[in-house]
């Protein structure tokens, strides 16, 4: 499995930013000082797909640079250095020092401005995204698997292991928070083993097209349109869903390049099936091969990016009810475990207690506090094996 506590063995170097930007070394969280996240507003009415495709183009634009804001508005509290123990919190590690932040709410609006650093809660929000995007791809392909199930195949079961095609396109997804993604031949090789293509088609070929198009494309949008429709040609040999499913995700990691973003964020997945993008007479929904694809995208990723928009703003609220309770934790290395929790979509006490040298029985005493406080969710609904998260 992908779990952000073990390496990959596949582990591939990350692509630098588009944009350099400055770092200054994280300190640790200082439990006796719980930073303020900054304060997300939803995508205005305004700014939301609300059926049809008559302003598309405008509406994307809208969306994805609210979220652009929302992926540059973080200030760093995770603990990064030789303390962080999970592979998605790598990123989370470098920003802004917040020591000395003062304790009023930062706006959005304006923290994005300092240095671009990413919210200490983007783990998460790509992780939850992941599972969206994982159970939508999974009903495409008429798999059986839910989100319930697939949450419980990744979190419960041994990093690594075998698991199902729904199970493989879960990890595809979850690709984006691990790493940066680029386009080589690794990574496309990769991803067309969790999408089931097969592995011999010409990686090293489709990777330098996809570089070009990307490069030569005027904006994000474009460049999102133009790989995910290559990609769709460079696979006709493939089976139509497998090809989609990687169009879809090849559409996320351009739109994340020309953005300069640190990894990208699962998207256009997520919304692809939904019923506001049926296009009549008939209602079929749009495909990456279609004449009108880069339209129908644009109406994909203004629904999408308001959706992303309202969780993230879940999860802000949510984390700054974790950093609160920090201060009340009486557990050893209870810090390592809210690293965990804001890096990933949940997480097993049995994982915790490995990762963050708990015993089991501490480490579920440890989530019950959490749920008094009510900094964590229990997301399994069980009596046992129970799965927490944000």
């Amino acid at each position: 499995m992908l779990e952000s506590d073990s390496p990959h063995p596949l582990s591939l170097e990350p692509v630098a930013m588009a944009r350099p930007r400055r770092v200054v070394r994280s300190r640790p969280l200082n439990p006796s000082r719980p930073p303020n996240l900054p304060e997300i507003q939803p995508l205005p009415r305004w700014a939301r797909l609300n059926g049809g495709d008559r302003n598309a183009m405008f509406l994307a634009g809208a969306g994805i640079a609210h979220l652009d804001q929302i992926l540059r508005a973080g200030a760093d509290v995770s603990r990064a250095g030789d303390r962080a123990v999970d592979v998605s919190s790598a990123g989370l590690g470098t920003g802004a020092d917040i020591s000395s932040a003062s304790s009023d709410s930062v706006d959005v609006s304006n923290a994005g401005k300092n240095f671009g650093v990413e919210p200490v809660f983007s783990g998460a929000l790509r992780q939850r995204l992941a599972l969206t995007a994982a159970a939508a791809c999974a009903r495409l392909a008429r798999l059986r698997e839910d989100e319930a199930a697939l949450r419980d195949a990744e979190h419960l079961s041994g990093c690594g292991g075998e698991t199902s095609p729904a199970g493989r396109l879960h990890r595809l997804f979850r690709l984006f928070a691990a790493r940066s993604i680029k386009f080589d031949a690794a990574t496309l090789s990769l991803a067309a083993e969790y999408v089931g293509a097969p592995s011999a088609f010409d990686a090293q070929g489709i990777a330098e097209a996809l570089r070009q198009t990307v490069a030569n494309a005027n904006d994000p949008l474009a460049a999102a349109a133009a790989a995910s429709a290559r990609a769709m040609h460079d696979l006709a040999a493939v089976p139509a869903i497998d090809a989609e499913i990687f169009a879809l995700w090849l559409a996320d990691v351009a739109l994340a390049q020309k953005l300069g973003w640190n990894a990208p964020v699962p998207l256009l997945a997520t919304v692809i099936a939904h019923p506001a993008l049926r296009r009549p007479p008939n209602g079929r929904r749009p495909r990456p091969g279609d004449r009108d694809w880069s339209n129908a995208l644009a109406g994909a990723y203004a629904l999408a990016a308001g959706e992303a928009m309202d969780l993230a703003g879940a999860l802000s609220r949510q984390t700054q009810k974790l950093l609160d309770a920090a201060p009340k934790l009486r557990a050893k290395d209870a810090l390592r475990v809210i690293d965990m929790l804001v890096a990933d979509d949940c997480v097993a006490p049995a994982r915790a207690a490995k990762t963050a040298g708990l015993s089991d029985r501490g480490a579920r005493r440890l989530f019950d506090r959490l749920i008094e406080l009510d900094a964590v969710h229990e997301l399994s609904g069980r009596s046992s094996f129970r799965l927490y998260g944000l």
